[in-house]
């Protein structure tokens, strides 16, 4: 009788096992082929060749670019060289990515960025908030950016418990910010785990000096965050889940969801067109090729636009679709008054006039 309980609880582990492997199979979008969508005056930008994941753009059209993270599974065409903040100034005619200098005192050799995003004050000092990851942990680092030098000046390094596994951040109010867990394991294994079980533990944390709490939870892996033009709602990305979550601010910092937007591909980093208010979310069309890289099938890139995202019928449409020739999984696409900057997890970088 209990070799009888065994083999029944042994075949029935097995065939949960099979049926998760197949959903996850499916999930990843593992025999998925791409339409390209190119376009045109454009060109990859010098030096960012291991890596741009994520993109914030100032209002003066500066842009700020992680550079050079080193993550569970991604390839590394770097693997010796630390993490770098690039700039770029959009104004320019044919701008150019530029390393900026970190401050005396700040470990530059453990640098791994990952999310980033930018908070201006209210005397116009402008500081920049870094997801980091050294060793593999969670921090977020806080600078003052040197416009004039072109540097920036480390102030602070932010941990706390509840900020592990951190993808991504926003930043709304000094040392105030919404950031995302996108595992609910640290251990890389216990991850890929969770990932095809697809067990919904990840949530999207608030920061403050005050308080820190979970705001919103029941996410495949909150991956991407960002806020709309008028800051009154969090647009969430669940990658694996391949949807936008549509949450409404409250005045405690809670979060409340509206709304889900199904887009069928891994959507990475979000963003907001300063112009119209539209989501650009940049996003792995075949997650299969990103998990299980392949040079002489690499990994392809999108780029989408999500308009009327608080109507009842977003529509949705592909800005740029490559089969990985130019570039391999995209993460980031942000824009600037008629440019886009497309960034990608580990590979190149590039900017076209739209």
């Amino acid at each position: 009788m209990g070799k009888l309980v065994v083999l029944t609880l042994l075949g029935a582990s097995l065939a949960l096992i099979g049926e998760r492997l197949l959903a996850f199979r499916e999930r990843i979008n593992a025999t998925r082929e791409l339409e390209p969508v190119e376009l045109q005056n454009c060109y990859l930008i010098e030096g960012l060749e291991n890596g741009s994941e994520d993109i914030d753009i100032l209002p003066s059209g500066l842009a700020f670019i992680s550079n050079g993270l080193k993550y569970p599974s991604m390839p590394d065409f770097a693997p010796d060289a630390s993490g770098k903040i690039y700039l770029m100034d959009l104004n320019e005619q044919n701008p150019r990515a530029q390393a900026l200098k970190i401050s005396d005192g700040f470990d530059e050799k453990f640098f791994n960025p990952h999310g980033i995003s930018t908070f201006i004050d209210k005397d116009h000092t402008v500081y920049l908030y870094v997801v980091n990851h050294p060793h593999m942990k969670s921090t977020v680092e806080i600078f003052k950016f040197e416009e004039q030098q072109r540097s920036l000046i480390h102030l602070k390094t932010i941990k706390h418990e509840l900020l592990k596994s951190v993808n991504d951040i926003v930043v709304l109010g000094p040392e105030q910010f919404y950031a995302t867990r996108d595992h609910y394991f640290t251990n890389f294994f216990l991850a890929l785990l969770e990932m095809i079980l697809d067990l919904h533990w990840t949530h999207v944390i608030f920061y403050s000096p005050k308080e820190v709490k979970v705001v919103a939870k029941g996410f495949s892996s909150a991956n991407g965050i960002t806020a709309s033009l008028d800051h009154k709602y969090i647009y969430v990305a669940d990658i694996t889940d391949k949807n936008i979550h549509i949450l409404e601010k409250h005045d405690n910092w809670d979060l409340t969801q509206l709304k889900v937007i199904q887009l069928g591909t891994w959507v990475d980093n979000l963003t907001v067109d300063p112009d119209t208010g539209d989501i650009l979310a940049g996003c792995h069309p075949n997650a299969m090729k990103l998990l299980n890289y392949n040079p002489e099938d690499p990994p392809g890139s999108e780029v989408l636009r999500i308009q009327n995202v608080l109507s009842d019928q977003p529509r949705v449409s592909t800005i740029y679709a490559n089969n990985g020739s130019v570039l391999q999984g995209t993460s980031v696409a942000s824009v600037y008054h008629g440019k886009i900057l497309i960034g990608t997890v580990f590979h190149k970088a590039l900017y076209c006039v739209l």
